[in-house]
């Protein structure tokens, strides 16, 4: 019985460690085939615009999604029934703090029922919108959320989280575009990884010896006239050998040759932006100068305008002046002559509606004051002569009688 007991627990501690490292090398694999499609994406757009037609992005969305569904909890019914559910029921719940989310557009496309595909659909536009690194990042946070959903062992509750949220950061760097009706979003089908791009078999000295004898013994035993000289040269793959080393330089050059044309197409299109730019500022140059003209210009007319108006002010000043003297001059006058006064008041009245005419009414203010002046001159001159008994008529050669 003792051994029996012995027996079962070294069963079950066998069944545990071969199911954890099971689970890690799950993990690990998942993370590393993501890693390698992260880089082959963002060498892929150095030469071409990432699309749904792509075959780096299609392996790259089925590797996510299958990351993101690795070991997530089915959904516990009423009746005790668990049914399995999408990866999307946990990001449209641990992603609704992200600052304008994409989550309330996605629930409402009309062509997108499936949770699947919505969950494909997210996974588009977060690439077109640069936010897929933030929005794992916001739900590997919500350690609660996380833990509600996925089972243990799962990738997104390990240390792997963490490296899955940096590796998708250097995804910002490119220029997706998707069609959000296309047949990728189609979530009858699961996701299927194709691991062919991302792995490499080489052999060792001893591998490749016997596999020469191989070839060697299958081609004397097909036929007798078969020799080892019609097989051909010695099948040489190993990493040191010259073929190998051709090949490898033969793809750097390729590469080289492609990154080459890329950065000349970018600087031809730099170089025209500098020539554009420069036109540009030729022409923002010459309207500054214009408008710097027509200001001076503006300003000159301005200050003729004020030295004008300052000469008409002056003027209406010594208006002002002239029939303040007018005035003075009419009161100092006999007032028994009314035809002066009458002509006077004339001047005045003239000076009084309007300052139009300036020389005509100064020149008419003049001849009024010197007649005035006159008459008075002449009529005291009268009175005087009348006044005076003893004052007699003389003319040269006559006598009085």
């Amino acid at each position: 019985m003792a051994s029996f007991n012995l027996g079962g627990l070294h069963a079950s501690s066998r069944r545990k460690s071969v199911h954890s490292r099971n689970a890690t090398v799950e993990r690990r694999n998942l993370i590393t085939v993501c890693r390698f499609s992260i880089k082959t994406l963002i060498d892929r757009s150095c030469f071409e615009t990432i699309d749904d037609s792509s075959p780096e992005f299609n392996n790259f969305a089925a590797i996510l999604e299958q990351i993101l569904s690795h070991r997530l909890k089915g959904q516990v019914t009423w009746f005790g029934y668990e049914s399995p559910r999408s990866f999307w029921d946990y990001i449209k719940v641990a992603c609704r703090k992200v600052s304008h989310n994409c989550i309330c557009s996605i629930e409402n496309m009309e062509n997108v029922s499936s949770s699947r595909a919505k969950g494909r659909a997210w996974i588009r536009v977060a690439l077109m919108e640069k936010h897929l690194s933030e929005y794992i990042s916001t739900a590997l946070r919500d350690f609660k959320t996380t833990r509600r959903f996925y089972e243990d062992g799962a990738i997104v509750l390990g240390e792997e989280a963490n490296m899955l949220a940096g590796m998708l950061l250097g995804l910002n760097a490119i220029d997706f575009s998707f069609c959000l009706k296309g047949e990728g979003l189609d979530g009858n089908y699961p996701a299927v990884i194709d691991y062919t791009p991302y792995l490499k078999f080489t052999q060792s000295s001893d591998s490749i010896s016997s596999d020469e004898e191989e070839l060697r013994t299958l081609g004397s035993s097909g036929s007798e006239s078969s020799t080892p000289e019609n097989i051909g040269p010695p099948f040489n793959i190993g990493e040191n050998s010259w073929y190998n080393k051709c090949k490898r330089v033969e793809q750097k050059y390729r590469l080289t040759l492609e990154q080459k044309g890329y950065l000349e197409e970018l600087v031809r299109l730099r170089e025209t932006q500098l020539t554009e730019s420069i036109s540009q500022k030729k022409l923002l140059r010459q309207k500054i100068e214009a408008m710097d003209l027509t200001h001076k210009m503006e300003k000159e007319q301005l200050e003729y305008i004020i030295v004008e108006l300052q000469d008409q002010l002056k003027s209406f000043h010594s208006l002002d002046q002239l029939s303040a003297d007018v005035s003075l001059s009419q009161t100092s006058l006999d007032p028994s002559h009314s035809q002066d006064g009458d002509g006077k008041q004339e001047g005045l009245n003239l000076l009084s509606e309007g300052k139009e005419d300036t020389p005509s009414l100064l020149g008419l203010c003049g001849s009024l004051t010197s007649v005035a002046s006159y008459k008075s001159l002449t009529s005291l001159k009268s009175s005087e002569y009348l006044a005076s008994p003893t004052t007699e008529m003389t003319s040269p050669g006559l006598t009085p009688s």
